[in-house]
């Protein structure tokens, strides 16, 4: 994975996000909104990172 998104990469992000969910997040507050957001680009990360690691270590 390349490196961690910067902080205008992950606004861009969230607001992309919670545009997509917005009948799932409507009822939230704003700041919730941007918290759940927020933890779903982490997840992502986290879960890419994951199998590219599994992936590198499949090739050796």
């Amino acid at each position: 994975m390349r490196k961690p998104y910067s902080n205008s990469e992950r606004k861009h992000l969230e607001s992309k996000l919670i545009d997509a969910f917005k009948d799932e997040m409507g009822t939230l507050s704003k700041e919730v909104q941007q918290i759940v957001a927020d933890d779903l680009i982490t997840a992502f990360q986290n879960r890419v990172a994951v199998f590219q690691r599994i992936q590198a270590k499949l090739r050796y």
